[in-house]
């Protein structure tokens, strides 16, 4: 745009801003950011201030954080395992928002990855009170005209024998290349063989498994989920594509993920 001499605006900044902090790329973030008022003359807005996750840049915030700013601070803590922010931020969303079931979930997911478990407990307990639900994760994939939708714990699927021999084979195959399951992604504080049993059916897991059952080799399997792809079956997905030879698109809540050889087009930031 520069070297075309076209002036951006703020819409073209929550744009570069939000690709930056979906890369990792913070200081760049923060210096396009800077640019705003003393290159272009733009006054940075709130929908400005939430794509950043540096803390110490939203305390000095001439105008009132408002949940999506600090919505975007839990995100970055569960990403960089900052438990004790994550907590303070975590808390005060639950009173901004006491009926959004997604701050109690990645606040859950923090406590989680630390073995806070009587935290875990704490909150679940807290949703109950409250009355919130939360929504179950499910994974959909469209072959030959017809949806197909696959809930942990669902059995009904016609092939669904066929689809748990299939990811059992995926899975013995991912170890033997050094796959290890993410057990913290687990909220419960069961035995560890019972959170990788519960990690291998996870939606998005059953859906990919039966893409492979029914396209032919080198086919890209599609998928949409209503969740966020966590942490153990992302990995898991870039292992896939890699160990199989499999492009996946995955469409969760957060983004776009293409894997592809072992990689996946966010880069890790989701």
């Amino acid at each position: 745009m520069q070297r075309r001499k076209f002036r951006p605006n703020g819409i073209t900044f929550i744009g570069v801003l939000n690709a930056c902090a979906h890369s990792g790329a913070v200081e760049q973030a923060l210096k396009l950011f800077n640019s705003m008022e003393n290159v272009y003359n733009i006054e940075p807005e709130v929908e400005h201030y939430g794509c950043l996750v540096d803390c110490e840049l939203v305390n000095s915030m001439p105008i009132e954080p408002n949940p999506a700013v600090y919505g975007s601070l839990l995100g970055a803590c569960r990403i960089h395992g900052n438990a004790e922010l994550g907590e303070r931020i975590g808390r005060l969303l639950l009173e901004l928002e006491p009926n959004n079931s997604g701050r109690y979930a990645l606040l859950s997911n923090i406590y989680a990855k630390a073995e806070r478990w009587d935290d875990v407990a704490e909150v679940r307990k807290l949703m109950k009170e409250r009355g919130v639900k939360t929504n179950p994760g499910s994974s959909m994939i469209e072959l030959g005209g017809c949806v197909h939708e696959f809930k942990m714990g669902e059995g009904c699927h016609p092939k669904m024998k066929e689809i748990y021999s299939t990811l059992k084979v995926m899975i013995e195959r991912l170890e033997m290349e050094g796959y290890v399951p993410n057990t913290s992604q687990v909220l419960f504080n069961i035995e560890e063989e019972e959170k990788e049993t519960a990690l291998q059916y996870h939606s998005e897991k059953l859906a990919i498994a039966f893409g492979f059952i029914s396209t032919k080799p080198g086919e890209t399997i599609r998928v949409v989920k209503n969740l966020r792809v966590c942490d153990d079956c992302h990995s898991a997905i870039k292992l896939i594509s890699r160990v199989y030879g499999r492009e996946i698109a995955l469409r969760d809540r957060v983004r776009y993920h293409h894997f592809r050889d072992g990689t996946c087009s966010c880069k890790d930031f989701w």
